[in-house]
């Protein structure tokens, strides 16, 4: 078997590949096409849409291509299909790093640390000038109860917050609902957390509509992809403060423009796309990896293999 491996991975894999492994190691996108040639597999990690296909195209002896990105709407599925390639993603690779990340969001939110750092940088000593809530005893619902959704669930739970899941399946799971129950009752939370797969199905499923129906002291956080909501919407509930505020890793298009309003919408928190950084990822990647490529030459099911009819 012989496998192109991004030279960023090296040091978690090198000495622990089986011996009968042909490895060829590359620094970066620009270099995957020349690593691709007469590979069996290969590891994709970040590539713009359009280089996913030229790297799959020229790999014309690809059978498993694999990537730590969770989120693959990017990927050409009818094409995979056609040629019969596999697709395995990083699902629950960076679940730790992004649920504490939404916890850091909440928080800040919550206690109006913006407001509070914008006082520092004046050299103002303003005490009780914050509006500031408190996070115990509050409701966050979160679309997407998966990997991402699961983990923070249970951070938000440690903080005493009432958490209700979203899931396709939500199979009598206490606290689990399907999709077609959440909309009726957004108007009871005040944490709207959006950790879903990006599909046709998923965008803008969450737009003036949903908007409307939050209540005026509720936010929301989307660490997704930003084609999960009506951006135009959001801003227009922001501007008219008809909800209280709003983290966003993810904006639609990204990174926004220089003159999109959302950079100056009030009680926004633009983080960049940011929350998956960790210094934990690589060793679990690797260690899914090499599980996977284990299964994959004895014949039995991968992790998180992707359906590419759902694309997720």
């Amino acid at each position: 078997m012989k496998i192109a491996l991004p030279e960023s991975i090296r040091a978690q894999l090198e000495g622990r590949l089986p011996s009968d492994v042909e490895v060829r190691w590359y620094a970066g996108p620009p270099a995957a096409d020349e690593a691709v040639q007469g590979m069996d597999v290969i590891w994709m990690d970040i590539f713009t849409a359009p280089r996913i296909r030229e790297v799959l195209e020229t790999g014309r002896d690809l059978r498993w291509v694999t990537t730590i990105q969770a989120g693959v709407n990017d990927w050409p599925f009818a094409r995979m299909r056609e040629r019969g390639l596999v697709l395995t993603n990083g699902k629950g690779i960076a679940a730790v790093p992004i649920a504490e990340f939404v916890v850091m969001g909440v928080l800040a939110m919550a206690k109006d640390l913006r407001a509070l750092l914008g006082y520092q940088d004046q050299k103002r000593w303003t005490p009780w000038t914050t509006r500031a809530m408190e996070v115990a005893g509050s409701r966050a619902l979160i679309v997407g109860y998966g990997a991402i959704g699961r983990e923070i669930g249970r951070r938000l739970q440690g903080l005493d917050v009432e958490v209700t899941g979203v899931r396709r399946s939500p199979s009598n799971e206490p606290g689990v609902i399907g999709p077609d129950d959440w909309r009726a009752q957004l108007g009871a939370f005040d944490w709207i957390i959006l950790a879903a797969a990006s599909t046709e199905e998923t965008r803008h499923i969450f737009g003036a509509e949903e908007l409307a129906m939050m209540k005026p002291s509720a936010r929301v956080v989307n660490i997704a992809r930003g084609a999960l909501i009506d951006q135009a919407a959001l801003i227009a509930a922001l501007e008219a403060g008809r909800i209280a505020g709003a983290l966003l890793d993810v904006t639609d298009p990204e990174p926004p423009p220089a003159g999109d309003p959302i950079w100056s919408a009030p009680n926004v928190l633009l983080t960049s796309h940011s929350s998956a950084v960790s210094s934990g990822w690589q060793g679990r990647a690797a260690d899914i990896f090499l599980d996977n490529l284990e299964r994959y030459r004895s014949g039995r099911p991968l992790h998180n293999q992707v359906n590419l009819e759902l694309g997720y």
